[in-house]
Formats: C-alpha cells, sequence, structure tokens
C-alpha cells in the first residue's frame, strides 16, 4: 500500500484526491499539507480522509511517505519537490514543473541524486483523442508535418486574478502562456520536440488587475514545418484543438481528418478522400482504449511505476522541455526578438530572477482574495473518436 501526501489542498488537488480514491487498494491519502490554517482539515473532512494536517510541508519529510503529490502555486514547486526528493520521496507535481529552467535543473538533480521518481503533470496525453492524434501522427500515414496550429483558447474573467497568487511574476511565474497554454505546449512538444527558433507577441487585453500577460501568439520554426501556437484567457467558448496540416492529410483534436483530392490543375477537389479517413478510423479502433483518462490516468501511470519500479509516462525531462519552449516565448515577446534553442545556462531568461527583471509589467495587481468558491475546468478536446 502506497502512503501518498497532497502539499496544497486548493482547486486542483481535488482532481488528484479524487483519482487516488479510485485506487484504494493501492495507495492511501495519510498526510494534507496547506499553508492556510484549516483548509486542509476541510478538505479532510470533505473526503473523509484518515490523514494527518499540516502547514508547513518540511514536517512530512521525516514520516514514512512514498509519494508527495505537489499541487502548490508554482512559485514553490522547485523548492517542495527537492527536498521531498532528498529525504527519500517520490514525486509528482503539478504544472508548471517550475517558474524557471535553473529550478527545472535543480529538481532533475535532485531526482537523480536521490535514485527517486519525478513525473510532472501533463493529464491531457491521457485524453483519448490526444492519445489518437499522437497514434496518428506516429505512424506516418499523413506523412511529415507542413504545419501546426495550436489554439490554446481560454476564458478568464478579470476576477480570476484577484486570488492572492495569480496575476504576478513572482508567484505565479507567469500568465496564460505558462499557467493554461503549458497544456497544448506540452503536448505539441511531445508530438514534434523542440523548434530551433520562436519568435511570439505577449499583451495584457483584458486584465488590468494582473502583471501578467492574457494573450500571446507565437511561430516556431521546425525543420520543414512551422507551428502557430496562441495562449489566451480571453476567448469566449474555450474552443481548444491541436490541428496538424501534413503531407497527406490534415489530422486534428477534436477528432477530424481531411486528405485532398488535388486535380491536374494543382486545384483540390471539394470532397476529401474517404479511404484516407477510413484507415485512420480502422487503425484507431484497432489500439486499445485507455483505462483511465486525464489525472486518474497519470496518476495510475505513477502507482504503477512506483509498485514495478518501471519508468513514469511523463518525465521531468518532458517538464523541462515544456518549460524551455515557455521561456523561449517569454524571451521572445520580452526582447521583441526571435530566440533561437536551446537556451543556454547564462541566459538571462535560465533563471527566475532573470525572469524578473526583463518581463514585462501589464498592470500592478491591486487585489488579493485569499479563497475562491467554484468549480475549475480542464478544458475540452471532445471525447471519444
Amino acid at each position: 500500500m502506497l502512503q501518498v501526501a497532497i502539499v496544497g489542498t486548493g482547486n486542483i488537488s481535488h482532481a488528484h484526491i479524487s483519482a487516488y480514491l479510485r485506487f484504494p487498494e493501492r495507495c492511501r491519502i495519510v498526510a494534507l499539507v496547506d499553508i492556510q490554517p484549516g483548509k486542509a482539515q476541510r478538505v479532510k473532512e470533505q473526503y473523509h480522509l484518515d490523514a494527518e494536517v499540516f502547514l508547513d510541508h518540511r514536517d512530512i519529510l521525516p514520516l514514512d511517505i512514498d509519494l508527495v503529490d505537489v499541487c502548490t502555486p508554482p512559485y514553490v514547486h522547485a523548492e517542495i519537490s527537492i527536498n521531498a526528493l532528498r529525504s527519500g520521496k517520490n514525486v509528482v507535481c503539478e504544472k508548471p514543473m517550475a517558474a524557471s529552467l535553473a529550478e527545472c535543473d535543480a529538481m532533475l538533480l535532485a531526482r537523480d541524486e536521490s535514485g527517486k521518481k519525478l513525473s510532472i503533470i501533463a493529464q491531457n496525453r491521457f485524453r483519448q483523442p490526444i492519445r489518437d492524434l499522437k497514434a496518428l501522427l506516429d505512424s506516418g500515414m499523413a506523412g511529415p508535418v507542413r504545419h501546426a496550429q495550436v489554439d490554446s483558447f481560454w476564458f478568464r474573467s478579470h476576477c480570476y486574478y484577484d486570488l492572492w497568487w495569480r496575476g504576478t511574476w513572482e508567484k505565479e511565474g507567469g500568465g496564460c502562456t505558462l499557467n493554461h497554454a503549458v497544456h497544448h505546449i506540452d503536448m505539441l512538444g511531445w508530438m514534434m520536440g523542440l523548434p530551433n527558433r520562436v519568435t511570439s507577441v505577449l499583451a495584457n487585453t483584458a486584465h488590468d488587475n494582473a502583471e501578467v500577460e492574457d494573450l500571446s501568439v507565437s511561430v516556431m520554426e521546425y525543420p520543414g514545418a512551422l507551428a502557430t501556437v496562441t495562449a489566451s484567457v480571453v476567448h469566449h467558448g474555450e474552443e481548444q484543438q491541436l490541428v496538424f496540416q501534413c503531407e497527406k492529410a490534415k489530422i486534428a483534436a477534436p477528432f477530424s481528418v481531411f486528405a485532398s483530392q488535388p486535380q491536374p490543375n494543382g486545384f483540390p477537389l471539394k470532397q476529401p478522400d474517404p479511404a484516407f479517413e477510413q484507415r485512420a478510423r480502422d487503425y484507431l479502433a484497432a489500439l486499445p482504449p485507455l483505462p483511465y483518462e486525464m489525472h486518474e490516468g497519470q496518476l495510475e501511470n505513477v502507482l504503477t511505476a512506483l509498485e514495478t519500479g518501471g519508468d513514469v509516462a511523463i518525465t521531468g525531462e518532458d517538464g523541462r522541455r515544456t518549460i524551455e519552449l515557455i521561456t523561449a516565448i517569454y524571451k521572445s515577446g520580452a526582447e521583441r526578438v526571435p530566440v533561437s534553442l536551446p537556451l543556454a545556462s547564462d541566459d538571462p531568461f535560465y533563471t527566475v530572477e532573470g525572469i524578473r527583471k526583463s518581463v514585462p509589467h501589464f498592470y500592478e495587481k491591486t487585489v488579493s482574495v485569499t479563497e475562491f468558491e467554484g468549480e475549475i475546468t480542464f478544458g475540452g478536446f471532445g471525447k471519444g473518436k
């Protein structure tokens, strides 16, 4: 029976707690930590957990705990993860992995020196439509990618940034690019790797209570391909999608395929090639379904890795790659120049301090609310095929 501690009992922790409770024969939540007095206790009572409650994550380090699950605001992800790893505990850490590449590298070093496991949350890889899109790309049936369109469209009203840790470079570490598009940027990196160069524009168009951006638009250059990435919290409808225009067809999530039929004059017929769509559907139908999706899927994978000694599906290197691409977006947007990858360790944007000195402060935060009521949403790519 694996012993689990949850550090940070805010909104996202509920997805984690609910996932662990799906596997009562495999794990048990034994500790809850939150710096807000009474908050962890309320969560304990809500889920009827037989767990100890703490105000400081350092108090759980001497305990017999197998897995520390970090669900705090981003600015302390690295500190808590490193302390847990060095105390001999495995770690799963919510996105984004950390506030800088330097912090990511410190986390990876602590993992390697401790011999423990580190997984970074990227739960969308455990969505059926995303798994299917990745499988179609890897199959090669659509040919090489020519253009990728990544629409990370979210909507957050003005008061969203009133929460105490949101909307500042110090505590949130960034705006919609880091904390919302992180999901889509992770998926792009998973499917295409890092680009050679990034050119970006940052803006704050609707949230004058936040220092950070609420909209960014980026162009990424790959060998033989371009990708466009829009990160936003100003899009009504939250119509998120990943679209890959390949040599032989378009494939996308939510699920969509279209293979143009060329005419002798180079123009396409109005109707797509039905044979390609059928091949794609047949290929996906032969794949095993995902037994668990979203946080349940990823955390079940982490439990399996701990039980078997195997590897976690989403590693610290995966989390770092996403932070590197986001850092390049911030550097390009702040300096208004194209940025080549990879970023060097002597780059000013490698550290938290360098980022904070260099990024624009669109507005100053003037309101600080301790807690909000209401549900959180995770966006969507549709269900099934």
